[in-house]
């Protein structure tokens, strides 16, 4: 898990949607948001970016802070 800077938008609902975010000092744009779920460690988000490329964010709202847990691969996602 590596702690990333994140530019999103928070809707009037409380919905999070990752714009873009910067990893080892390269920047990458949010294609496509897939799937979203809440876990006790916060809120799980897969995105998409250029040439299908799957990444696991993780947003942790008591530290507002965001987290890569996966990178460049489709994830394990638990069946909810």
């Amino acid at each position: 898990m590596e702690q990333i800077e994140v530019t999103a938008r928070f809707d009037a609902h409380g919905q999070i949607n990752p714009l873009g975010f910067v990893w080892k000092g390269r920047a990458y744009r949010v294609e496509s948001i897939g799937r979203t779920w809440k876990a006790d460690d916060g809120i799980h988000i897969l995105v998409m970016t250029i040439r299908n490329r799957v990444y696991h964010l993780l947003f942790k709202p008591d530290k507002a802070c965001w987290y890569l847990l996966c990178g460049g691969s489709v994830p394990n996602v638990p069946v909810v």
